[in-house]
């Protein structure tokens, strides 16, 4: 995507890439295929119109950010296909953290709790598995990043020189940063067997110099600077410009994603939120953020598409559900990867449930839905709890606020307004934002502030007690699901 000063997309081109799913539990990316991609879709968006690199002031990056991605520094070869953050096979992993209290550790160091969503289990699991791997590792061949470091590793030269860089929003969702010192922790990396010289350095979000420049053997074919680099969720707060401590935003992806900035307070949840690094400035300290992230939300809607079949685009979902009123009782709790926050219950699996004779494919499309909402609405008790901030609107964006029918829904669900901006992109915008500002093009955040427009509200319609006899039903299919899968 190319914005303008405003604010205002110039040019857009997109390419879907294949969900690699070998068995049950395991979730995986080709690194290859999006790097491919990746060259495909900044060709076509500079062939779309009248725009030439001299054009472009400078680039930015953001990534789905947990994924790993392990490859050859001499050869520029992945060692296998990354491990997706979905992915559940480290689960045995995680409850060995857990079990002998090194969990503990790695939530006071890294924020986090020891779950599979995180990077460092992959990582473990691929040096543990891939033959050969550890041996390079050892000897500084065998690098590691989340999606954000190669592609920027690939853009600046691959085995020519390329930039082995990450910033700090995605370094902090590794399971082996320090969020104070915002460096990798030796102790952490001892937990799981990763050499240090396989990561990347860490730098800002927006860096002037940070992460080098583009080469003319990159798909731009010339010199840019990349100077912005922020994990999805973080660049989302930036494109949705919740700069100030105490504003929040959900996104709607493959999951959700609900971030509250807690501003230069590293706030320690207590009620299933991770911590995490909002974004940092160069030449200014860290911002931090409060962060709800659910597993599956749009990949639901996928798995109606691609496993079921009973739409052939996730477009026709909203049609679908309105063809009935409500669910007619049905509940789907969608925990195909466990349940991430406020639970964070790698035991439990998916279920559907009040289902009778009665229900049909648009009962089951409007539960998907709900459950999208009722997700949200756990994430935002346990914010306001850890916070003590009642939230008044919710800011939304991502491609799942395309539907009105799941706004409307989520408003009804939470009992507060629903706001979407002009451009609901706001990821990509916010890596553009971290960019521009890095470089002057934007001259400070009030710049930003100036350019977001709201495009729709959406208030509740639900009664009060329409709407707790709802949620209670929900945390009621919630208990179905737990003790699925027996403890490692």
């Amino acid at each position: 995507m190319i914005f303008d000063h405003s604010g205002a997309e110039v040019a857009r081109h997109q390419l879907e890439h294949r969900q690699i799913l070998p068995q049950a539990g395991w979730v995986e990316h080709d690194p290859v295929e999006i790097w491919e991609r990746t060259q495909d879709v900044i060709s076509a968006v500079l062939s779309s119109g009248p725009l030439r690199v001299s054009d472009l002031a400078a680039l930015g990056i953001t990534n789905q950010r947990e994924t790993a991605v392990v490859w050859n520094r001499r050869t520029g070869r992945p060692y296998a296909n990354a491990i997706v953050w979905q992915d559940t096979r480290t689960a045995p992993i995680a409850a060995g953290l857990e079990r002998d209290g090194r969990g503990d550790v790695i939530r006071e160091r890294a924020g986090l709790p020891p779950a599979t969503y995180f990077s460092a289990a992959k990582v473990q699991w691929l040096l543990d598995n891939v033959e050969g791997l550890r041996a390079d590792a050892e000897a500084g061949n065998a690098i590691f990043g989340t999606t954000d470091s190669w592609l920027l590793w690939n853009l600046t030269g691959g085995v020519d020189g390329g930039k082995h860089l990450t910033d700090v929003t995605n370094a902090s969702r590794t399971m082996l940063m320090d969020l104070e010192t915002l460096d990798w922790d030796d102790e952490l990396l001892s937990f799981f067997g990763i050499p240090r010289q396989m990561l990347p350095t860490i730098k800002p979000s927006a860096s002037q110099d940070g992460f080098g420049q583009t080469t003319s053997d990159s798909p731009l074919g010339a010199e840019l600077s990349v100077t912005g680099v922020l994990g999805d969720q973080q660049a989302a707060m930036v494109g949705q410009v919740c700069l100030a401590e105490g504003e929040a935003k959900n996104t709607y992806g493959t999951g959700n994603f609900l971030l509250l900035n807690t501003g230069e307070t590293l706030v320690r949840s207590a009620n299933g939120l991770l911590t995490t690094v909002c974004y940092q400035f160069a030449g200014s300290g860290p911002v931090y953020a409060l962060e709800g992230s659910i597993a599956v939300t749009g990949s639901a809607v996928q798995w109606l598409r691609d496993q079921l079949k009973i739409i052939r685009e996730v477009e026709e979902i909203e049609a679908l559900a309105s063809q009935v009123d409500d669910t007619g009782g049905a509940y789907f709790v969608p925990a195909f990867s466990g349940l991430f926050a406020p639970y964070w219950r790698a035991d439990a699996r998916g279920a559907i449930v009040g289902l009778s004779r009665f229900h049909t494919g648009a009962h089951l499309a409007r539960a998907t839905l709900e459950a999208i909402c009722y997700q949200t609405r756990d994430v935002v008790e346990a914010m306001e709890k850890d916070s003590q901030v009642s939230l008044s609107v919710l800011k939304v964006d991502g491609g799942v606020t395309a539907n009105s029918l799941c706004m409307q829904l989520q408003a009804d669900v939470l009992g507060v307004d629903v706001s979407k901006p002009v451009v609901p992109e706001t990821t990509a915008l916010g890596a553009a934002y971290a960019a521009g500002l890095a470089i002057g093009f934007w001259n400070d955040v009030a710049e930003l502030r100036q350019n977001w427009q709201e495009d729709h509200r959406w208030s509740p319609q639900w009664t009060a007690a329409e709407r707790e006899a709802g949620y209670a039903g929900w945390q009621r299919a919630v208990q179905r699901t737990l003790d699925w899968v027996p403890a490692t």
